[in-house]
């Protein structure tokens, strides 16, 4: 089945996991291991026997997350303007203050040793500033143990990615319902953006979480119609999945791929107790994390 031609019904969807809190972002292993952010104090481990444990005592509200290659967690944590790293036995550190922005998401990049930082808005009211464009989003680069600014001038800069090649990053513009890429420069710096896919897949629509499949499409959550999309490696855009209502699910967020095939589908909510998983006709692309021991 091509990419273009795949719907997912609500039937198709199931849930996994029980009790998260504000599940945002979902990170999957090859063992079967989830990583999930949860506001009750940083982020929730399933083990592939469906066990979960709490770790951290983070204040705020933890959002984005990372894995780097070394195991380390990285929270980004809207509420307290920072990332934080968590270590696996519960302690925590601040790597960097963004105050006042909100810090939205973190990502570990596959293709070289830098972490990527969003920051969304640097307003106080968060909501009315992913619905309302103001301007003010900007991407962070961590690269030796130094932090710069990329891009600035994003309407509520949200999840990012960089491609299997390490051309572009990619990042979801929230407020005007669009995906951006940049040119990474060898020195890891950002060129000017350009709009990849249509203006906006939708009025109003609102842009959430972003991941690559092996086959180079981008799929993308979208929270104002509960829905999925994708872009083809052409730009060219197909909705996979669309629940105004919110009867299947509610407010997905991060998409991640995971199972012994890559080709399960996990989604997080900002409301969900579960995380919602389906099965996906291409495998995701594996991550930073995917192998690293749980």
């Amino acid at each position: 089945m091509g990419i273009e031609s795949f719907k997912l019904e609500a039937g198709d969807i199931s849930f996994v996991g029980h009790d998260f809190s504000r599940p945002e972002c979902v990170l999957a292993q090859a063992d079967g291991t989830l990583w999930v952010s949860d506001n009750r104090g940083g982020v929730t481990q399933r083990d592939p026997g469906g066990r979960q444990t709490l770790i951290g005592s983070l204040k705020g509200s933890p959002n984005g997350i990372a894995m780097t290659r070394d195991g380390a967690l990285l929270v980004a944590n809207m509420e307290t303007c920072c990332l934080e790293k968590l270590n696996r036995d519960g302690v925590s550190s601040v790597l960097h203050d963004a105050s006042p922005g909100a810090v939205n998401f973190v990502l570990a990049d596959p293709t070289a040793d830098r972490i990527w930082i969003t920051i969304s808005t640097r307003k106080k009211e968060i909501g009315h500033a992913a619905r309302n464009p103001q301007g003010d989003g900007s991407i962070l680069l961590m690269q030796n143990g130094q932090v710069s600014v990329a891009a600035e001038g994003i309407n509520f800069t949200n999840e990012v990615r960089v491609d299997r090649a390490g051309r572009f990053l990619y990042a979801a513009e929230t407020a005007l319902g669009r995906i951006l890429r940049f040119p990474i420069k060898a020195d890891g710096s950002l060129g000017a953006s350009e709009v990849f896919g249509p203006a906006n897949l939708f009025a109003g629509a609102l842009v959430d979480g972003i991941a690559f499949d092996s086959e180079g499409n981008v799929w993308i959550t979208e929270i104002s119609r509960n829905s999925l999309h994708v872009l083809t490696p052409e730009g060219v855009h197909h909705c996979v999945f669309e629940d105004a209502k919110g009867k299947a699910w509610k407010l997905p967020t991060s998409i991640a791929f995971g199972g012994p095939d890559l080709k399960t589908a996990y989604v997080g909510s900002l409301v969900m107790k579960q995380l919602a998983t389906f099965r996906v006709p291409v495998a995701g692309e594996k991550m930073v994390h995917w192998e690293v021991i749980s």
